[in-house]
């Protein structure tokens, strides 16, 4: 029995879960023969701003106009997204398509982004506040923009502009 009716890159799939597992456990292995471990627990303020910071970022890997040329190996562009973002959808087989499929998925980057954030705190926590910070920052820009647009259109539309 075939797991789908559509081609899905599942040695692909493997293959990026493998070299997860080998970055993120030799990043770990690397710290710790530079004395380097983790603490016994994160700060929520760290929280706080790794899951602000890995959501902008991954969104920005994912979706933004300017990082197109990262996924344009990958992908297919299909049209403009709004709001500085495109459209695209993964193309290819095999490796080629998981990794679309991974940079077509913002949801799917947030472990990658997140893992890498954690790994910042433990080996440079100051540079990876810093990045977190502007990140972080940039999404809370975002989300001000959206609601200022939605503002100025209802202010438009309630004065019968």
């Amino acid at each position: 029995m075939e797991y789908a009716d559509e081609h899905r890159p599942l040695a692909g799939y493997g293959a990026l879960s493998a070299a997860w597992v080998a970055a993120f456990g030799g990043s770990l292995l690397a710290l710790r023969a530079a004395g380097q471990r983790p603490p016994e627990r994160f700060a929520a303020a760290d929280l706080v701003l790794a899951g602000i910071a890995s959501h902008k970022i991954s969104r920005m890997i994912s979706r933004d106009k300017v990082t197109s040329f990262v996924r344009a190996p990958f992908m297919r562009f299909k049209g403009s997204g709004g709001k500085g973002e495109v459209e695209e959808e993964p193309q290819g087989e095999g490796l080629k398509l998981a990794i679309g499929e991974l940079f077509n998925c913002p949801y799917c980057l947030d472990h990658w982004v997140a893992s890498a954030y954690a790994l910042g705190l433990i080996g440079a926590p100051r540079t990876t506040r810093l990045i977190g910070f502007v990140a972080a920052t940039e999404a809370i820009a975002d989300y001000l923009q959206i609601a200022y647009r939605a503002a100025d259109e209802h202010a438009d539309a309630d004065s019968g502009s």
